[in-house]
């Protein structure tokens, strides 16, 4: 093929992908978008923070304050945090102490075990489980997570591996996770 006709192909291509308002190129678009999104911006994205899952959309309410405020959310919570030897004026200090709700993203930065502090919102995979777990960490010896808003640690929170973690939380963009948080619960993966 001809560099002429190379150039009038890429051009019609390019005028249907950019300009054209029709569904076929609608299709085209949202294809086009998870594609790239998933095999060039998300690994990028991974490279540049050092993190498997640099952009985690939040699928529960685990960590959810039901905006309480941080006083009413402590006096009913505060038992729980106190066995971990952690007092209000500790919590008010951590990242993210008003917790966040289902549907918000959270940016996560590869980070080296002896980086953590308890307070720190982690990313971490457990086995036999398809989501990543986003909790924030009670114990560092052994590392031990504790979502805010359970009323316990659940089993596999506690004897955290370095090899399973995958990141801290640095960066919580509300809302936007909703469009996974939504295909997820219309395909039943929620």
């Amino acid at each position: 093929m001809s560099n002429q006709k190379l150039r009038k192909l890429f051009w019609k291509t390019w005028n249907f992908i950019v300009h054209e308002d029709s569904i076929a190129s609608f299709v085209v678009d949202a294809i086009l978008i998870v594609v790239l999104g998933k095999f060039v911006l998300f690994p990028l994205i991974g490279m540049l923070m050092g993190s498997a899952f640099p952009v985690v959309a939040v699928v529960s309410g685990s960590m959810d304050h039901n905006d309480m405020g941080f006083e009413s959310w402590w006096l009913a919570n505060q038992e729980a945090y106190e066995s971990y030897g952690m007092g209000g004026a500790d919590f008010e200090q951590f990242p993210q102490n008003n917790g966040f709700e289902k549907g918000d993203v959270l940016v996560i930065k590869g980070i080296s075990v002896n980086e953590l502090k308890v307070g720190d919102v982690i990313v971490y995979s457990v086995v036999n489980r398809r989501d990543p777990i986003i909790h924030r960490i009670v114990s560092l010896d052994p590392i031990a997570t504790k979502g805010d808003a359970n009323l316990g640690q659940l089993s596999f929170e506690s004897n955290i591996t370095p090899q399973q973690i995958h990141g801290k939380a640095v960066v919580l963009v509300p809302y936007i996770g909703w469009v996974k948080v939504g295909a997820m619960e219309l395909f039943g993966l929620l």
